[in-house]
């Protein structure tokens, strides 16, 4: 990476508005520093002479003091002049919204969503360059601009279902494809939305199992719907950064069981025919990891990152497995595929001394590329180099595709639709909530929804003067 550069871009954009952050606010006192790329530190050989104490900020509020802990300990030792500590934050979004323009935060933060590609300059050191670190990192995109990377994932997800094994089988369904010769009335996992909400049908009427159990009370796991509406719903890894923001209308039903519109029909007829907890309105995130668990939930939509917090739930870890999102689409060569997402992504506070930066990167390095982070969370490595985890064995065949890159001078297209349309896609406001609400009033049907949606998505490609080319 051309560091002379990074800097450049970094101080150019050094005093841009945090768009979408609650209160705003400029960012124009960071300091000229010479950063290396995160690629180019060798562990345990480089910056041992710097002494700092790392702040990390997370919203692992339930690990900070055991299990982060431990990974500070274990940094110490191969850096014993760099002291880790961790701050754990309720209401991630919303405190990090406040925290970020005034540069208070420590040294190491997740992106909250809520800023754009165009203003990470404006907060975060560039980690290296964009393309050198794609062949090293998954997700690298993600959080890059103009060629810079601002943030790593903190590992990845497919898109897909958590689930318990042994409410299917009682329903009638399995992967085992043993089973599935040896008893001709059990079938196979659903792949089509019909299939899905047969399966919780035959849930309902079969178990004592909630089918679907959808948080609604917690919010945020509502958001995890928005991340299934690209490649896991058309095949195309293009949907999010171009096909989406050039085409009209993307939230109509195509009427072939595909796209955004059917990611939501799963959501909406779910809750419109009662195969979700009694009262959404008071659901328990914490409560729901050992009830999956334990066999009193069927399903949850949420990223393959929440399997190994429910197998860690209560005793039957074995029955908590995942399966792709129940819509089958292919790419040019006919070969099933779907998606597949980076975590939240780390990044460094631009706003601090050289050594502080540095020091920061080192620990942020090493926590990427040596720490059991991934073993322990249960989700796909940062490191492109690392295998994918057991519990994705029902992906088998399936091809993992995380969104493609925009095109060059695209690169906050989809983001500047998103927050003029108000729709909110993989924002903090939740969308999701919204259909989750009219499916228990059943004042609206979800082609309503979907139509005020497109209506106001249209509004925002005029307004933005994006063309129209699908």
């Amino acid at each position: 990476m051309k560091k002379a550069i990074a800097l450049a871009l970094s101080l150019a954009l050094s005093a841009s508005l945090l768009a979408g952050c609650g209160g705003g606010g400029k960012h124009t006192d960071i300091p000229e520093v010479d950063l290396p790329a995160i690629n180019e530190i060798k562990l345990g050989e480089d910056y041992q002479d710097i002494t700092a104490t790392v702040k990390v900020l997370t919203n692992r509020t339930d690990i900070v003091d055991t299990t982060y802990a431990g990974y500070a300990a274990q940094f110490h030792e191969l850096y014993p002049n760099i002291t880790v500590e961790y701050e754990a934050v309720s209401d991630y979004e919303e405190a990090l919204n406040l925290r970020l323009p005034n540069g208070d935060w420590g040294d190491i933060c997740f992106i909250p969503t809520s800023v754009s590609k165009s203003d990470m300059a404006s907060y975060f050191s560039p980690l290296g360059d964009m393309n050198t670190l794609d062949g090293i990192y998954h997700f690298i995109s993600d959080k890059s601009f103009n060629g810079v990377t601002y943030g790593i994932a903190n590992g990845g997800n497919a898109d897909g279902i958590a689930y318990n094994k042994a409410v299917f089988e009682k329903a009638g369904y399995t992967s085992d494809q043993d089973k599935l010769d040896a008893d001709s009335s059990l079938k196979p996992l659903p792949t089509s939305v019909d299939g899905f909400l047969q399966a919780l049908n035959d849930i309902k009427t079969k178990t004592d199992a909630i089918p679907l159990y959808t948080n609604f009370s917690d919010k945020w796991p509502m958001g995890a719907w928005d991340a299934y509406i690209c490649v896991a719903a058309t095949g195309d890894p293009d949907f999010h950064n171009y096909t989406m923001v050039h085409k009209a209308n993307p939230f109509s039903d195509p009427g072939d069981g595909t796209g955004p519109y059917n990611v939501y029909r799963v959501l909406y007829e779910a809750v419109a025919q009662g195969l979700v907890e009694a009262d959404p309105m008071s659901s328990d995130w914490e409560g729901s990891k050992g009830m999956i668990n334990r066999g009193e939930i069927g399903c949850m939509v949420l990223g393959s990152w929440a399997v190994q917090q429910f197998k860690d739930a209560g005793p039957n870890p074995d029955d908590v497995a995942y399966m792709p999102f129940p819509i089958t689409v292919t790419d040019s060569e006919g070969n099933r595929v779907t998606s597949a997402g980076g975590n939240y992504s780390y990044a460094i506070n631009n706003k601090n001394s050289q050594d502080q930066q540095i020091a920061s990167m080192v620990y942020l390095k090493w926590l990427l590329e040596e720490s059991p982070i991934y073993k322990d969370e249960g989700c796909i490595a940062a490191l492109k180099s690392e295998p994918l985890p057991d519990f994705l064995a029902d992906f088998e065949g399936i091809e993992l595709i995380p969104n493609a890159a925009a095109p060059e001078g695209e690169e906050d297209f989809f983001d500047k639709v998103n927050l003029q349309s108000e729709v909110g896609i993989n924002n903090d406001d939740y969308p999701d909530c919204n259909i989750v609400e009219h499916a228990l009033l059943k004042d609206k049907t979800l082609a309503e929804i979907m139509d005020e949606w497109n209506q106001k998505w249209s509004a925002a490609q005029e307004e933005l003067e994006i063309e129209i080319k699908f």
